[in-house]
């Protein structure tokens, strides 16, 4: 599990305050008399710092308006950068914003291959509900469907049932 933390200066990290991000262990580590014999302590890999450019897209997801404020909190050459991400993600339309943030934060590795499952195995009036509610990003992996108007075979349960597979395939 990974956890951010922040430093703060003093004796035992002189420096700047950061944000830090590093692994939590599930387990508590055991008691040194407990340990066996002829084992090397393992040692965890230091904590990395949080990508700005990850930073820039959380401050612009959560804070749209005020993401160039919360961005002011970082020290001068890393707000710079950060704001300088902020604003090519600002550029990007809708769609293209949603595809980077589905990728960085949210969509499985396999998103692609599971939406295409999802789509054979489910009747005509329940791919067409699919394909009309999936992000135009996921639309492009469907070349041979067209975007038609809500049909009145799509009652609420299949609609529901469209939203659902969508999550639970991507996700």
């Amino acid at each position: 599990m990974e956890a951010t933390r922040i430093e703060r200066p003093g004796a035992k990290a002189p420096g700047p305050e950061q944000t830090v991000v590093g692994r939590v262990p599930r387990n508590p580590p055991p008691e040194p008399w407990k340990k066996p014999l002829g084992t090397a302590p393992v040692k965890s890999p230091p904590p990395t710092l949080l990508p700005l450019e990850r930073l820039a897209l959380v401050a612009l997801v959560f804070g749209r308006e005020r993401a160039e404020a919360l961005l002011d909190g970082l020290n001068g050459p890393e707000a710079r950068q950060a704001k300088n991400h902020l604003a090519g993600f600002a550029a990007l339309s809708s769609a293209r914003r949603q595809a980077r943030v589905a990728v960085e934060f949210g969509v499985r590795p396999d998103a692609a291959a599971r939406l295409r499952g999802v789509m054979e195995a489910a009747s005509e009036v329940l791919r067409r509900e699919i394909f009309r509610r999936l992000p135009p990003y996921h639309r492009s992996l469907f070349p041979e469907r067209q975007l038609e108007p809500p049909d009145a075979a799509a009652t609420p349960a299949v609609c529901a049932l469209a939203e659902r597979l969508i999550r639970e395939a991507t996700r």
